[in-house]
């Protein structure tokens, strides 16, 4: 690890004007230090924002609102949350080891970067490391590579359990810069690789993560967060799925479904949910509706297994919600 400063901010206007000058935030740190020991990243100074009040967790009417810096721990045992968006709870859960839990922010865990070996790897080619240098995991080792949203500069899966969760059920963030606040649906931070994977989500120069809000709802406290992976303990996933459903009178009035592990951010199945509404719920009509997941897919030479897996996560994502009739 490189030699670094760090020094501590007590309020978001300070945050906001560190990170305007270049300087980087750290909250609980899990993903940056890590990386900057392996020296893939080397920030000469850092910014610690833990004494921020960001980190209430609150019902708001009938929405669930998250401060930034509230723990991935702290988050998932909290009753309103179990009780409210047991989802959410779930996906948490299933994220990280309880050490991890213990440290990572809410806002931090949606910033972290890729689990790439190559991403990793400094003498390997890697767009997102060295824009313009290649992309390794194309013709290497990429059986846990993205199939959707991929292209011929980058092909990383993103890590983030509860973001396809949060994407799931609609959640939007508040963010604040030095041009004021906005609000946004958390799917549109982040970004397609395209030809600029390096460039990994839509917060603007000095922008900070205030909270995330995610509405209730008739479909919230009937969701499911299944995770695929290659052991029970701490790994990422190889699929995931976030599955709601609304059933009212044996028929499904609504539905919703994000998927991890096979895409290149968080990836909302508009097309299966639609197929399921006005449908009475079974597991020939979800094994009807996953068989859209799969357009627009891309596999790779060691990752053909997904275009089998996810159809079959879904299934079953959804029959865990005990939507069946």
């Amino acid at each position: 690890m490189l030699p670094f400063t760090i020094e501590k901010v007590t309020s978001v206007d300070a945050a906001i004007a560190a990170a305007s000058s270049g300087r980087r935030l750290t909250a609980g740190g899990t993903t940056l230090i890590d990386l900057m020991r392996d020296e893939v990243e080397q920030p000469q100074q850092l910014v610690d924002i833990n004494a921020l009040p960001l980190s209430d967790i609150r019902i708001d009417r009938s929405d669930l609102v998250i401060g930034a810096l509230a723990r991935m721990a702290e988050v998932a045992a909290h009753p309103d949350v179990q009780r409210l968006h047991p989802l959410i709870a779930e996906s948490l859960i299933e994220g990280a080891s309880p050490q991890l839990r213990n440290m990572a922010s809410i806002g931090g865990n949606l910033l972290q970067r890729v689990r790439c070996p190559y991403f990793r790897m400094l003498d390997a080619a890697c767009n997102k490391r060295n824009p313009g240098s290649g992309c390794a995991a194309r013709d290497g080792l990429n059986a846990g590579h993205a199939v959707l949203g991929t292209s011929d500069h980058c092909v990383a899966t993103h890590p983030s359990d509860v973001a396809v969760a949060l994407v799931a059920l609609d959640a939007t963030m508040r963010v604040k810069g030095p041009k004021g606040e906005r609000t946004f649906p958390v799917e549109e931070l982040f970004r397609l690789p395209g030809a600029t994977p390096h460039l990994e989500h839509t917060l603007l120069p000095g922008e900070l993560i205030v909270e995330v809000r995610v509405p209730g709802g008739p479909d919230s406290r009937r969701a499911r967060y299944l995770k695929v992976r290659d052991r029970a303990s701490y790994e990422f996933a190889l699929v995931s799925a976030a599955a709601a459903l609304d059933v009212a009178d044996g028929v499904i009035r609504g539905a919703r479904l994000a998927v991890g592990g096979v895409g290149t951010r968080p990836w909302r199945l508009r097309a299966v949910e639609a197929a399921l509404i006005g449908k009475v719920p079974d597991r020939q009509v979800f094994q009807a509706a996953a068989r859209s997941a799969l357009e627009g897919a891309r596999p790779l030479s060691g990752n053909h297994y997904k275009l089998e897996l996810l159809p079959r996560t879904i299934v079953r994502a959804f029959e865990m919600t005990g939507g069946i009739a």
